[in-house]
């Protein structure tokens, strides 16, 4: 006679004297939940962390470097301990892929090297499945490690664990001698799981901005200070259409860890980013000579090999250059 659910002849196993039952095996073939579960799993992983997982990172720092901007990131351990406890180490994987790029002048040590690509396909069975890359620069002796972390951040956010940590744009706070925090922020309510559940959410990018000012002192040069330059947010702002959605918030973000130009507190930073957009016009000029020459086959292949959908995808500067780069050499 056959056991429920095919165990057959099967007894539970015992442990310390205490019966457990058996232990199912998740598989994307036998995995089927209900919707209800489906919806619950997909809330819980866009619940925050907690507040002692995250950690800060310096991405800009002012003229005296007395000051700097920092972001709230997480380990990816806190991603793996999530999955884990919301649909245990059987119901979730990934899978990598590993890829170089051409080598290429890097812009600033004119040095030429190539990247590091791998690409992280996340799986949450019954769920769904997302990819996305993640990059180094070759001559980082951490390079696959770095962008293995990052290609599965960037997956896991596709399925929502993580994803509000985009919300933010950088805050400005002190730094000590060894360009270190002297105060760590306070996140907003909303970026805690407390306050998620109780249905805070950032519900534009100015509520994000003003929460996160009211919890931080604020940057070097605040609205209406001579450090600002009204002539230089216009020339930025004037960059929007030629270089297009993508490429254009790519650059603010990774230059100045904002979405917008208005959002900058620092003169250098905003020269900063008006010389990288500046530069990515002159990509993009580049890149219409040669798409001329080479033709849209080229192209195909040049962003096949890259793991870019198409040309509007592009939202870095060293994108741009890899993109050029590779089709003048054809």
């Amino acid at each position: 006679m056959s056991a429920p659910n095919g165990h057959a002849g099967k007894s539970p196993a015992k442990t310390n004297g205490i019966e457990s039952a058996p232990v199912a095996i998740h598989s994307e073939s036998s995995t089927r939940l209900t919707s209800e579960r489906m919806e619950q799993i997909i809330a819980e992983l866009q619940v925050p962390f907690e507040p002692s997982l995250i950690e800060w990172r310096v991405t800009n720092t002012a003229n005296d470097k007395a000051r700097g901007q920092v972001i709230p990131y997480a380990d990816q351990r806190a991603y793996t301990d999530r999955l884990n406890a919301l649909v245990t180490p059987a119901g979730w994987t990934r899978k990598y892929s590993v890829h170089t790029s051409p080598n290429f002048q890097r812009g600033k040590d004119q040095k030429t090297v190539a990247k590091v690509l791998l690409t992280c396909e996340l799986t949450v069975f019954g769920v769904g499945s997302h990819s996305a890359t993640g990059e180094a620069w070759s001559d980082d002796e951490n390079a696959s490690t770095s962008a293995e972390a990052q290609a599965f951040k960037r997956a896991a956010a596709c399925l929502g664990l993580g994803r509000y940590l985009y919300y933010f744009r950088g805050i400005w706070v002190d730094l000590d001698g060894r360009k270190r925090p002297k105060k760590i922020p306070k996140l907003p309510l909303w970026a805690t799981p407390e306050g998620w559940r109780k249905g805070l959410r950032p519900d534009n990018e100015t509520q994000v901005s003003s929460e996160v000012s009211s919890s931080a002192v604020t940057g070097p040069g605040s609205a209406g200070s001579d450090t600002r330059s009204g002539d230089l947010i216009a020339q930025i702002e004037k960059m929007a259409e030629p270089l297009g959605k993508a490429l254009y918030r790519g650059i603010l973000k990774s230059v100045a860890q904002v979405w917008s130009p208005h959002d900058i507190q620092d003169t250098v930073i905003e020269k900063r980013v008006l010389e990288h957009m500046l530069a990515a016009d002159r990509g993009l000029i580049r890149l219409k000579a040669a798409l001329e020459k080479t033709g849209s086959e080229s192209l195909r292949k040049v962003l096949g090999f890259l793991n870019i959908p198409s040309l509007d995808r592009i939202d870095s500067l060293d994108l741009l250059k890899k993109v050029v780069v590779s089709l003048e050499s054809d």
